[in-house]
């Protein structure tokens, strides 16, 4: 097939890439549908006394998300993105329905399975979708958008969702709209028009064409490779920090007497800021390079999670939310596009899916500590001790990465 016709770049891919960012947005908001009121669910619904059995339905959407990351990843170099992309959606209409007629818990914690499912589908390709379409120096501006869509789509659904359960229940109200996201997803996803031309045209243009093994691939993401695995390091630091704030802020803040209002301004003001940001930072680490913005965004993430758990107003927790958001946002997008600048066109997808995988079990692994030290001491003391991982994690980015930008 010709790639006579095919550019590549933003300007000369418009639509296609505009359209992808709209996805994202829907694909944010699949999320954004429980992260309010699921944790509230599982106190006041379900009637769950223990932070780690609350936390268990972010368990089985960090590992299964995590799992189906990597696979995403070979499945889209196998079949092509909007397949993938297109499954992703049907596995998406699932969610909705199993919160909403669920009799246990157990029910939620499939939901939750599922929705792993799909967001390591529909959001792997969207990322892999824009970096097909884009040239290499505008890698951190397009991931930064494709991050800014699905984490403002997040908050929006995280604030509306909170405000419908405030004036009727906690469901099935705030999940009828998850059940709209996945039908306007799905049929946005259907206009996408195929990259695997504009693939086939980076792969021929003069990039690194040496072609590693699954196995390989695992190892230089993992270990080997220094910069590689500090972004596996990094990431995972970076979403257990979020299922941290995921799972124990609603609990944290109705312990603290904010109503489900409230708790739904401070829960979705983190998701806005981190949304938002990532409209510049994904750019700016296009002009000054990747590891300045994932050293200082780690060391942020710790000290704004530090300074919710030792708050104790509402104006405050709003501030540090923010703050919050911003440390995250120099850090998503700038991770995504360093493993783009590593990886060469042949291998990324595969690359991405082992990063995203190591990034993506953070949140199993930030339920699973958040709820034993909750349970043991309390929510504040969980999230304080668990404001060292980020800050950890910055200073390995100082030590080991090296800057992947070339200029």
């Amino acid at each position: 097939m010709s790639n006579e016709h095919t550019r590549l770049g933003i300007r000369n891919n418009l639509f296609t890439f505009s359209t992808l960012v709209l996805v994202n947005l829907f694909v944010g908001s699949m999320v954004g549908m429980e992260r309010t009121i699921l944790p509230l669910i599982g106190e006041q619904i379900f009637g769950l006394a223990s932070a780690s059995a609350v936390l268990s339905f972010i368990v089985s959407f960090g590992f299964s998300k995590a799992i189906v990351n990597y696979f995403a990843g070979r499945l889209a170099e196998r079949y092509g993105r909007k397949k993938i992309l297109l499954v992703g959606w049907c596995i998406g209409f699932i969610v909705p329905i199993l919160v909403i007629v669920a009799h246990d818990w157990w029910v939620i914690i499939v939901a939750n399975l599922f929705l792993g499912i799909n967001q390591a589908l529909t959001w792997s390709m969207t990322v892999n979708m824009k970096i097909d379409l884009v040239k290499s120096n505008e890698r951190g501006h397009a991931i930064g958008l494709n991050e800014a869509a699905g984490y403002l789509g997040l908050s929006a659904a995280a604030a509306l969702t909170g405000y419908i359960a405030s004036v009727s229940s906690l469901r099935p109200e705030p999940f009828l709209w998850g059940l709209g996201f996945a039908i306007i997803g799905f049929l946005l996803s259907l206009t996408v028009k195929s990259t695997e031309k504009h693939l086939k045209l980076q792969n021929g243009a003069g990039s690194n064409q040496t072609e590693h093994s699954a196995i390989m691939v695992i190892k230089m993401v993992t270990w080997k490779d220094r910069t590689l695995s500090s972004c596996s390091i990094s990431g995972l630091a970076t979403n257990l920090k979020d299922g941290v704030a995921w799972g124990l802020f609603p609990l944290f803040l109705l312990d603290k007497g904010l109503t489900i209002g409230e708790i739904g301004g401070v829960v979705a003001a983190y998701p806005i800021s981190w949304g938002l940001f990532q409209l510049i930072t994904g750019t700016l680490s296009d002009r000054w390079g990747r590891k300045p913005l994932i050293v200082l965004g780690m060391i942020i993430q710790g000290f704004g999670l530090f300074s919710i758990a030792i708050s104790n107003n509402y104006t405050a927790w709003m501030i540090e939310a923010a703050v919050l958001g911003l440390g995250t946002a120099m850090v998503y997008p700038t991770l995504q596009a360093t493993i783009s600048d590593v990886a060469g066109p042949i291998w990324r997808a595969s690359a991405m899916g082992v990063y995203r995988f190591w990034r993506d079990s953070g949140y199993a692994f930030g339920a699973l500590l958040a709820g034993v030290v909750a349970d043991l001491m309390n929510p504040a003391a969980a999230i304080t001790i668990l404001a060292i991982l980020p800050l950890a994690s910055g200073i390995q980015s100082m030590i080991r990465m090296k800057e992947s930008l070339i200029r």
